[in-house]
């Protein structure tokens, strides 16, 4: 959960400055190994209640489908064990992304988290510094007039 303080104006007086790698373009899929997947790495245990209609298609997937090596064991609260060894993809493969080298998006955006009312077209600066600048020049100008009263 994000904590933010209550804005004292409303979304049309205030301007973002984000930078952004999106996921699309700043990262790439990535094996367990490339990941520096903890499993991948040390192997892993997971757990199946076959009780359930969801766990009894979990260990068949595992036994059947799954297509990697595991020793199988049962607890004595009834669960079976699946311990996987080092070395082999995990189940969560599918969600490993790697940051691609390509710089960062450095933006001024209208508003703030709760909108752009005016729609005001982002500003995509060139290079960080510009960006950075930009930034400060209005930091300096609200504070000259937060000074003045």
């Amino acid at each position: 959960m994000v904590f933010r303080l209550e804005p004292s104006a409303p979304a049309s007086m205030y301007q973002t400055w984000r930078i952004d790698a999106p996921l699309d373009t700043h990262w790439k899929r990535a094996s367990c190994d490339e990941y520096g997947c903890l499993a991948w790495h040390h192997g892993w245990v997971t757990t199946v209640d076959e009780r359930t209609e969801k766990g009894m298609a979990q260990a068949y997937y595992i036994r059947k489908q799954s297509g990697r090596s595991f020793t199988e064991e049962r607890s004595a609260d009834g669960l079976t064990l699946f311990t996987f060894g080092a070395g082999q993809p995990c189940f969560g493969r599918s969600q490993h992304r790697i940051r691609i080298d390509r710089p960062e998006i450095f933006l001024r955006i209208g508003g703030d988290w709760r909108g752009n009312p005016l729609g005001i077209a982002p500003y995509r600066h060139t290079r960080a510094e510009l960006w950075q600048e930009n930034m400060q020049e209005n930091l300096e100008a609200i504070e000259r007039v937060r000074q003045d009263g």
